[in-house]
């Protein structure tokens, strides 16, 4: 049958372990150091573990799958962690069934539609136009060149593509002063990025790295294959991690 489930991008998941804890059917398991859907009928497809995951790596796919069967679940549970892990999956899914926990669209709060309140306060006392503080191009991930004369002795901003739409003062705050690059570690590969970066900052004399990511889970993989870029060029270079909200306000990073 076609049905909603959970898929795991192992390129992202960092095998903490925390989506196994939250899931209360005991679907997922730490294998060789990643999370993996070890019985696909044992998930409800609601996606509890999604919002305890760090890095953005589990998804809900709606896709051919054997469906849920709760009363093995039930077994299984009873067998291997005793009666109140079973007490606990019936809780679990009583708030499902009353819409406590709803599913997320995609598995992740980035494709939850929103509608946003407009501050008229700021657009209205905003009478200056900003000026642009562009100073490289290309600025994707995938179009960057691994060596430009923009790198050296710069300053990168590594930047989430949805953040300048969320942040009014991007321009200013943000990419002032530095050389930028952006990505969306949700829609393109992952791997990639982290080994054209690692390349990048291996080659060149950057000074020191700010992510800029957003607060919806699936943005955390940027900063850890960020992360991962930086040990990888077997440089010490500073990081710094900037969190934006979807309403546009810098919050304090995950980490």
């Amino acid at each position: 049958m076609k049905r909603k489930i959970i898929t795991i991008n192992e390129d992202l998941c960092d095998g903490c372990g925390n989506c196994v804890s939250a899931c209360s059917e005991g679907a997922l398991q730490i294998v060789d150091g990643k999370a993996k859907l070890v019985k696909e009928d044992f998930c409800d497809g609601f996606g509890d573990c999604i919002r305890e995951c760090p890095t953005g790596a589990l998804i809900i796919e709606e896709k051919e799958s054997m469906p849920f069967d709760m009363e093995a679940t039930k077994e299984c549970l009873l067998k291997t962690k005793g009666k109140e892990a079973v007490w606990g999956m019936e809780e679990a899914q009583k708030k499902h069934e009353t819409k406590e926990h709803k599913p997320m669209p995609c598995g992740c709060p980035v494709s939850m539609a929103q509608t946003l309140q407009i501050k008229k306060s700021s657009a209205e006392t905003s009478h200056q136009k900003a000026e642009p503080q562009l100073r490289n191009w290309p600025v994707q991930i995938s179009l960057l060149p691994l060596k430009a004369p923009y790198y050296q002795g710069a300053d990168l901003l590594i930047a989430a593509d949805c953040c300048a739409y969320a942040y009014a003062g991007f321009h200013n705050d943000f990419i002032n002063g530095h050389t930028l690059a952006i990505g969306c570690p949700k829609l393109d590969n992952a791997n990639a990025y982290k080994e054209k970066l690692a390349t990048i900052l291996r080659d060149n004399d950057i000074k020191s790295v700010t992510v800029a990511y957003m607060e919806v889970p699936c943005c955390m993989g940027l900063v850890k294959l960020i992360e991962e870029a930086v040990r990888e060029a077997g440089k010490d270079i500073p990081v710094k991690k900037t969190k934006i909200s979807i309403q546009g306000q810098v919050k304090l990073p995950d980490f």
